[in-house]
């Protein structure tokens, strides 16, 4: 009894010093953020403990957390809401009740949670999918791909694109009055991630050109290449996704071995042969001079790590990784990147890359953001994530 009593302190102790780390001056509400990077925090540092006595997995933490804030398909006055698959990947689909004069968009969500947490079924993203079919009279599809390190890369692409492809289909359009001419592919942090790569990948498949008029994402992380970009410099114990959470979390996307998020902390995880690769991240070349600062670019360093993950120079893992002939021809894009994120440059990059062959892109920039914050919408209700949320529902009204 006394061993849990001072165990539950030490916690208490804990946690208080991270709620009183202070937090940039600028932000809105930030007693809310503190108060969840602190959670966060605490339960990365409870999953370590949890992981070392043998209890469980670091990341299995995290998802029980999560899984907490799941909801169930609920119908209401003006939208019906089913869970049900796509070509056996489970996905919610909300259909708006009133009639309509004319066909209506649609709009296919891919969820966040670093490849490891989430789903379209969480309180905040069922809300918001939920609002957007209201607002827009649209078509609404959130997806729940496999998760890893169960399932490691490509299957949560795989199942991104078999749940994309099986919507795009002549006969479901129809069947659901949606017009074949409107259709949006979006999805925040990781899922912005599996958007990006389902749009790059679905334009250069004969079957399905052209069939997706728009791709939003909203804080994308885009590339496991560099992890010292500027901001992973600058801000990396800034509030809700520090350098290290991210970087064990994103590891998992590929391999349980524990070597690579160490390897990726120091920036040493690129195999030998490629450098050629480094200049698609080179954010010296991207980035707008206000983000560079007084940072100097270093390229990763290359053969230092042992194990060799070849899925690391897949385009299909980082998106940032195509040639330019492979983004000019890309559809309508929306970006939208937080200042307080350490997945900030690749949005950045990204934009300026797309710009650059000429592709249309409208960028929404948010100094006092923070990554996740549209996953803290209820039932936080973080006046960041309405934000977040309204800019990106005011975009697909005007543009889809």
């Amino acid at each position: 009894m006394a061993y849990k009593i001072l165990c539950l302190g030490l916690l208490c102790v804990v946690f208080a010093y991270y709620i009183h780390t202070p937090m940039p001056e600028n932000f809105e509400e930030p007693w809310k953020i503190g108060l969840m990077d602190a959670a966060m925090k605490m339960t990365s540092l409870t999953g370590l403990l949890f992981e070392n006595i043998g209890l469980m997995k670091y990341e299995e933490l995290f998802y029980s957390l999560t899984s907490l804030l799941l909801t169930k398909a609920i119908s209401d006055e003006n939208i019906t809401v089913t869970d049900t698959n796509f070509s056996g990947i489970p996905v919610r689909l909300y259909l708006p009740k009133r009639k309509s004069e004319r066909q209506r968009p649609a709009v296919i969500f891919l969820h966040g949670g670093a490849f490891v947490l989430g789903s379209c079924k969480l309180e905040a993203y069922d809300f918001l999918n939920r609002l957007v079919a209201n607002q827009l009279d649209a078509v609404v599809v959130g997806a729940d791909y496999r998760l890893a390190p169960q399932y490691h890369f490509p299957v949560s692409l795989e199942d991104s694109i078999f749940a994309v492809k099986f919507f795009l289909q002549d006969k479901i359009p129809v069947k659901y009055d949606v017009d074949p001419t409107r259709i949006c592919i979006s999805g925040d942090s990781s899922g912005g991630m599996l958007a990006t790569q389902v749009t790059q990948l679905l334009q250069n498949d004969p079957g399905f050109k052209g069939k997706i008029k728009a791709q939003a994402l909203i804080y994308p992380g885009l590339q496991f290449l560099d992890t010292l970009m500027p901001f992973h410099v600058e801000y990396e114990h800034d509030p809700i996704l520090p350098r290290d959470i991210a970087i064990k979390l994103g590891s998992l996307y590929m391999t349980k071995d524990k070597a690579l998020p160490q390897a990726m902390w120091k920036n040493q995880h690129m195999p030998q042969g490629s450098r050629h690769l480094f200049k698609f991240v080179n954010w010296s070349a991207f980035l707008p001079e206000k983000y560079k600062k007084n940072h100097v670019y270093t390229e990763p360093v290359t053969g230092q790590f042992n194990a060799s993950y070849l899925e690391i120079l897949d385009s299909r893992l980082s998106p940032l990784l195509v040639h330019d002939s492979e983004l000019q021809n890309l559809q309508l894009t929306y970006i939208l990147t937080c200042e307080h994120d350490i997945l900030r440059d690749d949005g950045l990059i990204y934009v300026t890359r797309l710009r650059n062959v000429g592709v249309q892109v409208n960028h929404d920039h948010i100094e006092d953001g923070v990554r996740g914050a549209l996953a803290f919408t209820p039932p936080f209700n973080l006046r960041l994530g309405f934000r977040i949320r309204d800019k990106y529902i005011r975009w697909l009204e005007k543009n889809l």
